[in-house]
């Protein structure tokens, strides 16, 4: 299969790159210097020209407190990007799957999220996020939409990679103990994204590793499997005031993946074990 991959410089989107190419797939990919995708007439000429038969749309405005100030940019390229590019998969009736965030929930009470919850953003970058994804359901009937939470891969920034850093320098941290959710390795969420692209099992999806924890649960994790030895003390969100709202509840029900036949990630903590390794710490 022929497939176009957004933001293939980004931390997902190079790992989604390596297993299509792994798979002996034909995978093309671009970044903004290839195919701005604020820009439709870029769209439909770069998507046409490459001649592919489905999208995996990884690019993506992802600076949350920055969003609350930028809400005009961030839309542009959440929503409007998306749109664009949904309204040349559906010319060409081409497959589309679309990166989207546990951050279209309004983050309230314990049960896990499903994948047809209503959704209720808290703040822009989530806002944005679900006006992509009206996008895709506006213009595709050939599409999925893929949730994920708290991503960490070997190609960019993220919450691993700063704990490790401030460790360096501090003998205690502290970490936020009232937002629940789960890690997602990029390398793992790859192998899913593919096994979802070759079918034509459509829909809206939840895919994070397998296990719940908090981010001071995360962060003690972190440390024990890279034997720092560091005081780390829980804290509530009140201690780190932010522009954006988070969700305390970022849980999200995996179990369509298994309905449909697809298999779900490790546990977190095996994908934390294989990333450290990965990154050499």
């Amino acid at each position: 299969m022929r497939v176009l991959v957004t933001g293939a410089a980004g931390q997902l989107g190079h790992d989604v790159m390596d297993e299509l190419n792994k798979r002996n797939h034909d995978a093309v990919g671009v970044d903004v210097q290839e195919m701005d995708i604020t820009d439709a007439d870029k769209v439909n000429q770069v998507i046409t020209d490459a001649q592919v038969e489905a999208v995996i749309h990884c690019a993506a405005y992802t600076a949350v407190d920055a969003a609350e100030d930028d809400i005009e940019v961030c839309r542009k390229i959440n929503a409007d990007g998306t749109r664009n590019i949904a309204e040349v998969c559906r010319r060409l009736d081409l497959k589309m799957m679309y990166i989207s965030t546990d951050y279209v929930f309004d983050g309230q009470g314990d049960r896990p999220w499903e994948p047809d919850d209503e959704r209720h953003p808290l703040n822009v970058y989530g806002q944005t996020k679900y006006e992509g994804e009206l996008a895709i359901e506006e213009n595709l009937g050939k599409y999925f939409i893929v949730r994920i939470a708290w991503v960490f891969g070997v190609n960019g920034k993220n919450f691993i990679k700063t704990m490790l850093n401030l460790a360096q320098n501090h003998d205690r941290l502290t970490v936020v103990n009232d937002q629940t959710g789960s890690p997602t390795y990029t390398y793992d969420l790859a192998r899913l994204l593919v096994d979802m692209i070759e079918t034509d099992k459509y829909g809206r999806y939840h895919a994070t590793n397998e296990g719940l924890c908090t981010w001071y649960e995360f962060a003690c994790e972190i440390f024990r499997q890279a034997g720092i030895e560091i005081q780390v003390d829980p804290v509530g969100s009140e201690e780190y005031p932010a522009k954006a709202k988070r969700p305390e509840n970022s849980r999200m029900s995996k179990d369509k993946l298994t309905e449909n036949g697809f298999e779900r990630l490790p546990s977190w903590q095996d994908a934390l074990a294989r990333y450290l390794k990965e990154i050499q710490y």
